[in-house]
């Protein structure tokens, strides 16, 4: 059992460490290949807790199917049955939150696309009767395409050009399929606690990727990150757009995304704290899937050994 824990607890601990390494690679990529590393990050995490406390929690099942009776699973593994019955609870409370988490997500959508109803628009673009200004992506809901939402307050308050900034923004969004990685990692933040710190770095670096596609668009950075600022100010505190899955171009910390604007289209670094910092990634998501993969494998082997140590010292 010694051997299994081995390498069970790495995989159910390495996360602590590669959410913060997943942070820091982050801020050196840019915002695409950012908003990649950390929803992988945390999905292949996530992952692999899932497969450490499921070979926790078969060791009993397992060792019934070899025939073995719970006093002699006990005799030779005095814990096996607290380990398991933590990590049975542990999947249960897990699959509750998960089917919240997920029911909430398809509650906001359907709401979205019920106010969404109200507008009026060409193409991808809605118009909503409402006097905040916002402006969000709107996924596709039930065979209908995404849209862009904008509120009549917005097509007020902004310029020509910045409704143009904001459109591109939004519509980037859509194409990248943003709001499906913001689902995975607000699933995987479920799975285990230090995934959470993932989630608000991920919100940046997908509202930046949206920006470098809008200043693409336009071809102005400086005209992209004024109407951004803009769009932020005139807007309400508590917008329509917030949260899963919703994503707009007023939210999340704007003055590091105007500042960022305001500087050279960003591109991969090439320096050794990059590497450093993938390798040190890639190195500990790796260890951890492998761990835990390597303990559910293993586990059905080891049973069979202790199946028959047990039966021939019986």
């Amino acid at each position: 059992m010694t051997w299994f824990l081995v390498l069970v607890v790495p995989a159910l601990g390495f996360p602590w460490g590669a959410a913060p390494l997943a942070r820091r690679l982050a801020l050196l990529l840019p915002p695409r290949e950012a908003c990649w590393a950390l929803t992988g990050a945390a999905v292949l995490l996530a992952g692999s807790t899932i497969a450490a406390l499921a070979g926790l929690f078969q060791v009993p099942f397992l060792a019934a199917l070899e025939r073995m009776s719970l006093p002699q699973v006990l005799a030779d593994w005095p814990a096996v049955v607290p380990f398991a019955c933590t990590a049975g609870a542990v999947m249960l409370g897990q699959a509750v939150l998960l089917l919240r988490r997920w029911v909430r997500q398809r509650t906001l959508l359907r709401r979205a696309w019920r106010m969404a109803g109200e507008g009026t628009g060409d193409g991808d673009l809605l118009v909503i009767p409402v006097a905040d200004v916002d402006a969000f992506a709107l996924p596709g809901y039930r065979g209908r395409s995404g849209r862009v939402v904008m509120t009549s307050g917005t097509v007020r308050a902004l310029r020509p050009g910045e409704r143009a900034v904001l459109l591109a923004h939004e519509r980037a969004h859509l194409a990248g399929r943003h709001h499906l990685l913001s689902a995975l990692v607000d699933l995987a933040t479920v799975v285990h606690p230090a995934l959470r710190g993932l989630r608000a770095p991920l919100a940046f670096h997908l509202e930046r990727w949206a920006d470098e596609a809008a200043a693409r668009a336009v071809g102005d950075r400086r005209k992209t990150a004024a109407a951004i600022a803009r769009a932020a100010l005139a807007g309400t505190p508590a917008g329509r757009g917030g949260g899963y899955p919703l994503l707009s171009a007023a939210r999340g910390p704007v003055p590091r995304r105007v500042e960022a604007l305001l500087l050279p289209e960003p591109t991969a670094p090439r320096g050794t704290a990059r590497r450093a910092g993938a390798a040190a990634l890639a190195g500990t998501v790796v260890v951890a899937a492998v761990a835990a993969l390597g303990a559910a494998y293993g586990l059905h082997e080891y049973v069979e050994y202790a199946a028959r140590q047990l039966t021939g010292a019986g």
